[in-house]
């Protein structure tokens, strides 16, 4: 059988053709992050939270706009329900805290030799907070939270999720739009590395050229991550040690993404170079309508839990699992996306937490057959007032991903 879009062009063909797309989005803007503070502020006072501690990384720079990569040294914010900010670093850092400072606060710092555990607890103390609960960000290390627990008995130290991922999982319109364009480019360098496939291209190679589409898209960094696996190797979602080259009639499993104005996207691809054999075209056509089951049991107000169900549900049917069971379904349905690649909601069986108008997340119901190969399909979605709506349009079929024949035949 005919395919499209597969195989035909070369790498330098390919690289030479692109044209960057990522200068159209516009980034996060400082009113926003302003506004993130008061949300923060209103649901530290809705859950009695007395503070809420952010560390060095993805939630910091949620809330403040300052970007520090987390450390063997604390450095942070308390977030007040008044919405005063207190950054917290090492005392040689203050200069640069300055200069990546977006949002204004108090700078409180800590020489090499003094407790930062006790300067939070100080800070607390001179704003009038000697007892209480104190939300610590979920992605603060053990070191953290252990060393402030230390110092005082004084304060309940609590999981900060309700304000994190209460904040996180809800995207604005800009968030979406920046994720939209960075799909959008993603979609375009899957397109571009189905076609410079041939007999005996290696894994690093594809993965090599992916890297550098995204970069000549306009993406400075490339590819976030890269997967590529040809034939038996797709049946290890995350892959193998020594990826195998490709060969005539294997299945091709592509997973990459990049980071645009600090926002991820995550797209796999999986079809066949040369002809599909029955079982491969039967378990794809089964993993598009395991997830067009998942997308159509997203409805607003239902739990993530529902959306796991209905994938597990529909393959339980075809005879797979059940559970995790394999051939089957070895994992979660799908996961959150958004400054980290995996953040809240997480679509598995046991979240409750209920879908609302913002939250974006994965739709990516693998299908592994052991020893043989696997099916992943992976787009996003994101949650609308009017139910969920696709970042990228599901693949058309094993032979066509990506509708090229539609476009032909229009």
């Amino acid at each position: 059988m005919k395919t499209y879009g597969i195989g035909g062009s070369t790498i330098q063909q390919e690289l030479d053709a692109i044209q960057p797309l990522a200068h159209l989005a516009q980034p996060i803007q400082k009113d926003e992050f302003k506004s993130r503070i008061a949300k923060a502020a209103t649901l530290l006072n809705k859950h009695s939270f007395q503070a809420l501690y952010v560390n060095a990384g993805t939630n910091l720079f949620y809330f403040t706009g300052l970007k520090w990569n987390a450390s063997e040294r604390l450095v942070g914010a308390l977030i007040l329900p008044n919405g005063e900010i207190h950054y917290i670093a090492p005392q040689f850092e203050k200069g640069t805290i300055y200069d990546f400072m977006l949002l204004e606060g108090t700078v409180h710092c800590w020489e090499e030799h003094e407790s930062p555990y006790a300067l939070v607890i100080e800070i607390l103390k001179k704003n009038n907070i000697t007892q209480g609960t104190i939300a610590i960000d979920e992605a603060t290390p053990f070191f953290i939270s252990d060393g402030i627990q230390q110092v005082t008995s004084s304060y309940t130290l609590i999981n900060a999720k309700p304000i994190t991922a209460g904040c996180r999982m809800i995207k604005s319109k800009n968030e979406i739009a920046i994720i939209q364009a960075a799909m959008n480019i993603t979609l375009e360098v899957q397109k571009a590395a189905a076609r410079i496939l041939y007999p005996g291209i290696s894994a690093k190679e594809v993965v090599d050229f992916i890297h550098k589409a995204h970069i000549k898209y306009g993406i400075p960094t490339g590819s976030y991550f890269c997967i590529v696996l040809f034939g038996v190797d797709s049946s290890f979602p995350h892959g193998v040690k020594s990826p195998k080259n490709l060969a005539e009639n294997d299945i091709v499993l592509i997973d990459t993404g990049c980071v645009l104005h600090d926002y991820i996207s995550d797209i796999t691809r999986t079809y066949v170079y040369g002809e599909a054999n029955e079982k491969q075209r039967t378990i794809w056509n089964l993993e598009k309508e395991t997830q067009l089951a998942a997308f159509n049991a997203a409805k607003l107000g239902q739990a993530c839990a529902v959306i796991d169900n209905a994938s597990r549900v529909t393959l339980e049917a075809s005879g797979l699992g059940p559970d995790y069971t394999l051939p089957g379904l070895p994992h979660r349905t799908g996961h959150g996306i958004g400054l980290d690649i995996h953040e809240w909601p997480y679509i598995v069986r046991n979240e409750q937490t209920l879908l609302a108008s913002g939250m974006c997340f994965s739709n990516e119901p693998m299908i592994c057959v052991p020893d043989q190969f696997g099916i992943r399909l992976e787009d996003h979605i994101y949650m609308t007032e009017n139910g969920p709506q696709w970042f990228t349009q599901p693949a058309h079929s094993i032979e066509d991903p990506f509708g090229v024949s539609l476009a032909v035949t229009a």
